[in-house]
């Protein structure tokens, strides 16, 4: 392919999804013009202009393909080529059994591998508005931080609220300011992961006065005030503030990012932890290290202050604090099509979290998708859906027409989603026997189940991709 279709594709926004749609259509000998806004206009969460930045935590969660669905998701995307997971896969750090990146030099290797396409074209500036007219194939993928004047048209035309809800990001501490004589080194039941030893965290214990008086200090702390307009934004479940967490019940965090199972206290093997804080690596360095599930809208200086109780952070040095922002999403079931476009105005396609779907992987799955669309629509070809049986096209089954409405006709149930398997048609018939032919026990079936479900998710996504696409050989 050359390139030569009149009509390029233009993608708005350069997150983790519009970062992922223009190499799948470039992929296809499309052009793409890529707009960005950053950094003539910043976000409150974003501090740089890079492309694809980790304005959250630098996990893409679970890399096991075999018993985890986001595992799959990454095996599916690297199968497509996956700009993203190519990136991630080149700037990984430890992090037990998950796939975790050093956040700048992934984010610099997107910047350049988009740079440097001779089909993609990146322009920096707002799109304040509807984009233009004239502009046939488009994909939104501005993300839970669209700019106020694009969000308000999207919302005129599609006639439709936006649901939103808010987003909390954890803090980020300098190793050198833990002190390791407290805390120890150990991944959860010294699980290995990629590029991991087994001791990828750094875990700080709790006794149980010591886990009591911080969640006193939680719910006591002072917090980010809200606009009025905000008061009722509901929060995503599987991105909650620790202290919306903890005022869930006392017990909720020790049953959560708190939870002390799987882990011996290398400093006192004999007493088990009431609780326990662990810290993730967030660079490539081993300088920086994430406290995890710690999102949080606490004010800068409560934030300190309580941190700094948990034992082995006393004299915590922090080169990130937590913070809160505003996510956005649309309606998709009833907004958008199979293939993501707007029914008001099928030129607009839409991709990422904007869409509904939770996630890093899970919005560059979709923009993945959104880019495969594109480029055929480009084409004027069309393309069959990814199975779905698959991570891909289960998501987008989700969030295209997978939600069931609630009975009241005037509710607006339709929440992100992150990929499950509970997402995924049933098998035909589950497994009931091992390979020797002994039977399936307990948590034996159900570790049978997924693995059943992501063989079968491997097995169609390569038939799909045989029959349906074609690949520019100079991709």
């Amino acid at each position: 392919m050359t390139g030569s279709f009149k009509d390029p594709v233009h993608i708005v926004g350069a997150g983790l999804a519009g970062a992922e749609a223009p190499g799948q259509a470039a992929r296809a000998g499309v052009r793409v013009v890529l707009h960005e806004m950053r950094p003539q206009r910043m976000t409150e969460a974003h501090r740089t202009d890079g492309l694809a930045e980790l304005v959250c935590s630098n996990s893409f969660r679970s890399d096991d393909a075999a018993n985890n669905a986001v595992g799959l998701l990454h095996a599916e995307m690297r199968r497509l080529g996956s700009l993203i997971m190519r990136a991630a896969d080149a700037n990984q750090v430890p992090a037990g059994g998950a796939l975790a990146v050093d956040r700048d030099g992934f984010s610099a290797a997107v910047t350049r591998a988009l740079q440097d396409h001779p089909l993609i074209e990146i322009r920096r500036g707002e799109i304040d508005g509807l984009p233009p007219a004239d502009w046939r194939n488009v994909i939104v993928a501005t993300g839970p931080l669209t700019s106020a004047p694009l969000a308000e048209a999207i919302r005129k035309l599609s006639g439709e609220d936006a649901l939103a809800f808010f987003d909390a990001i954890a803090p980020i501490v300098h190793k050198d300011s833990i002190d390791m004589s407290l805390a120890w080194f150990q991944s959860r039941y010294d699980k290995k992961g990629p590029g991991g030893s087994g001791a990828d965290y750094i875990n700080c214990p709790m006794t149980k006065e010591q886990y009591d008086a911080f969640v006193d200090a939680l719910l006591a702390g002072e917090k980010t005030d809200f606009r009025e307009w905000e008061t009722n934004t509901p929060y995503f479940d599987g991105c909650l503030p620790i202290e919306v967490m903890a005022a869930r019940g006392r017990e909720t965090l020790r049953h959560g990012p708190m939870k002390p199972v799987g882990l011996t206290n290398a400093h006192d093997p004999g007493t088990k932890p009431y609780a326990v804080v662990q810290l993730r690596q967030d660079n490539k360095l081993g300088t920086l290290y994430n406290i995890v599930g710690f999102q949080t809208k606490l004010k800068y200086g409560p934030q300190q202050q309580i941190f700094r109780t948990i034992p082995g952070l006393g004299n915590a040095e922090f080169a990130r604090l937590g913070g809160l922002h505003r996510n956005t999403f649309l309606n998709s079931p009833k907004l958008l099509d199979g293939q993501l476009r707007l029914r008001a105005e099928p030129r607009l396609r839409f991709a990422g979290q904007m869409t509904g779907c939770e996630g890093y992987v899970e919005s560059a799955g979709i923009g993945l998708v959104a880019g495969l669309y594109a480029a055929a629509d480009a084409r004027s070809q069309s393309l069959a859906p990814p199975p779905a049986t698959t991570a891909l096209g289960s998501l987008l089954g989700h969030i295209t027409g997978g939600h069931i409405e609630t009975i009241d006709a005037g509710a607006r149930s339709f929440q992100p989603m992150n990929i499950n398997f509970g997402l995924f048609p049933p098998l035909a018939t589950a497994p009931t026997r091992k390979p020797d032919g002994t039977r399936l026990r307990g948590n034996e079936k159900t570790v049978a189940k997924k693995q059943a479900l992501s063989a079968r998710a491997l097995a169609d996504l390569d038939r799909w991709i045989a029959e349906h696409l074609q690949v520019s050989a100079a991709a």
